[in-house]
């Protein structure tokens, strides 16, 4: 009597396990294509991850960082008394700054005060689909910096949106500043620097692309030349 199973696959005894096992990983590990848009098949790319948490981080440290530090400036450095660091070349000098970075259009109070919480709008709604780690580290600088000064807009004297900010680092002949405006102009450079080397905020860059289109279009016309 046959003791071998009527459904029993005798081909899949003969092949090795190592074989089987293969052919199934094979089968079942397949990255995801998608149709290009003249109908070919492709590989979806894998979305890199989203940075807004990133930003937020560094935007908080910023605006932390300055809060404490014009606190600390306010109870020690004395208007007319600067402390000196490095000699006269860097000091701590109280200065209370109406206008923008750098004491920069100083009559101009409450329209500053506008533009920055147009940035601080713009930089979080920019954030929510941010996905490169360098634009969410410009960003953060930028959004910290605005909101430090943003503070001093809103909380300090003579007013709202008219408050003066506290400036207090003096280097050589640079005009006073504060941890904000540092990051505001770090921040600023930087996001420049990515705009012209074509790093874009989802994380791609600009000459990636050129790349492909125009691997693709000489694949196109390779493919074209063998038909005819």
């Amino acid at each position: 009597m046959s003791t071998d199973h009527p459904d029993r696959d005798v081909n899949a005894e003969d092949q090795p396990i190592t074989e089987i096992s293969k052919a199934d990983e094979s089968e079942t590990v397949k990255p995801e294509a998608v149709k290009s848009e003249d109908g070919d098949l492709a590989v979806a790319p894998v979305e890199k991850p989203r940075r807004l948490t990133m930003l937020i981080a560094i935007a908080a440290v910023i605006l932390l960082s300055d809060i404490l530090t014009k606190v600390w400036a306010v109870a020690a450095v004395k208007p007319g008394q600067p402390i000196e660091i490095i000699g006269d070349v860097v000091t701590f000098t109280m200065v209370r700054n109406p206008g923008a970075a750098f004491s920069m259009a100083t009559s101009m109070t409450w329209i500053l005060t506008l533009v920055a919480m147009g940035v601080v709008i713009g930089v979080i709604k920019i954030g929510r689909t941010l996905r490169s780690p360098w634009w969410a580290l410009g960003l953060g600088l930028v959004l910290g910096g605005a909101l430090g000064n943003l503070v001093d807009r809103f909380f300090r004297s003579p007013g709202i949106m008219r408050g003066h900010v506290v400036d207090f680092v003096s280097v050589g002949w640079w005009p006073v500043f504060n941890i904000a405006d540092s990051a505001i102009v770090c921040g600023a450079i930087l996001l420049v620097v990515l705009t012209l080397f074509g790093f874009e905020p989802n994380g791609e860059r600009l000459r990636d692309h050129k790349a492909d289109d125009k691997k693709l279009t000489e694949s196109k016309a390779a493919a074209e030349g063998e038909t005819k």
